[in-house]
């Protein structure tokens, strides 16, 4: 399997993983309030994160001390990225607590219209027009799915899941940005988000802390399912795929996240599949596979149009130093004839 595929089969795994989150969460905050079972998601996470960095062996020329530890750029990659992170999960969780796991799963697909306007924002060139006509389709789908689940105008949760959205799309850009070119071990990476997270879920949570005492088995499932799925293997699957591929690509990919929501929703919600919502998912898998491939071919293009300029400015840059070492063996030149008041030698005029 190649590289590319493997990257996308972890997108669409992580895909699935948050298309149940949103079933998980409605079952957990009707139990528990909203900040507790964040602080609860995020504390199990952080836990689990720690207990992998530190059951880590050294690698060749690392010793074990060395894989635990977190680097500069780990450090400050993680904290900004775990505030955006923490954004996008308690905007979302109290979104989901007050609308259906079906509408909050849809309208946070909208991510794939909003991360390739933030992620080429600031930048030279653009997308094709293809690539948006690919996410038109998908938006497309989303409004047949939403009608098929019976969506009739927006209420507070369907606000806060389009805030949600935005949130999410400037977290997936900032992932890409603050990664790039900097060698982070994605372990380390969340280990440090979830660690951000439980500091800025604690006060906040700490007066309802005592209802955890109340919560049923059922409940505590729900917790730690969001906590080491949702949380710890989606967020180090992510990062892991994000530093392979572009930020709009693995937009287009998570945006397969609706299907999988309306998946749960039937299989394990008891909801049912109308010919809406069957030619939403139709719309959907056709519009973000349509534009995975447009965006592939365009930064396939793109590469060698880099790698072009990347070679012209290499020999500009060679060519300048060349004249600049003539430039200076004949100011030696005629320096050390003046001294000796003799002519410059020729050979030492025209240099190698």
């Amino acid at each position: 399997m190649s590289d590319t595929r493997r990257t996308d089969l972890v997108l669409l795994l992580v895909a699935l993983v948050w298309g149940s989150s949103y079933l998980s969460a409605q079952t957990a905050t009707s139990a528990l309030p909203v900040l507790v079972v964040l602080f609860v998601r995020y504390a199990f996470s952080a836990l689990a994160c720690l207990g992998l960095v530190a059951a880590r062996g050294g690698g060749p020329g690392d010793g074990p001390r060395g894989a635990r530890r977190w680097t500069r750029d780990e450090i400050r990659a993680g904290v900004p990225l775990g505030v955006t992170q923490a954004a996008v999960l308690v905007v979302e969780t109290y979104g989901v607590a007050h609308t259906s796991a079906a509408n909050a799963g849809l309208i946070i697909s909208l991510t794939i219209v909003l991360t390739p306007l933030l992620d080429r924002a600031g930048r030279r060139g653009g997308l094709p027009p293809a690539f948006f006509a690919a996410a038109g389709v998908c938006v497309l789908a989303v409004g047949l799915l939403m009608s098929g689940n019976g969506f009739h105008g927006l209420r507070l949760g369907d606000l806060l899941m389009l805030l949600a959205a935005l949130v999410r799309a400037v977290h997936v850009v900032l992932v890409g940005r603050l990664t790039a070119r900097r060698s982070i071990r994605p372990l380390h990476l969340t280990g440090v988000q979830t660690l951000v997270g439980s500091a800025l879920f604690v006060a906040p949570a700490a007066h309802d802390l005592p209802t955890l005492a109340h919560a049923d088995t059922a409940t505590w499932a729900q917790l730690v399912y969001l906590a080491l799925f949702c949380s710890v293997f989606a967020f180090l699957a992510q990062t892991w795929a994000v530093q392979r591929t572009s930020a709009s690509r693995a937009s287009l990919l998570l945006g397969t996240e609706p299907i999988w929501a309306a998946a749960v929703g039937i299989t394990l919600g008891g909801e049912h599949l109308t010919w809406l919502t069957g030619l939403g998912a139709a719309l959907m898998v056709g519009g973000t596979y349509w534009g995975q491939s447009v965006e592939r071919a365009h930064r396939s293009a793109a590469e060698p149009m880099r790698t072009g300029e990347t070679a012209i400015t290499a020999a500009t840059a060679q060519g300048t130093e060349a004249h600049s070492a003539t430039a200076q063996r004949l100011e030696s030149a005629t320096a050390h004839g003046l001294e000796k008041d003799t002519p410059c030698p020729t050979t030492t005029l025209t240099g190698s």
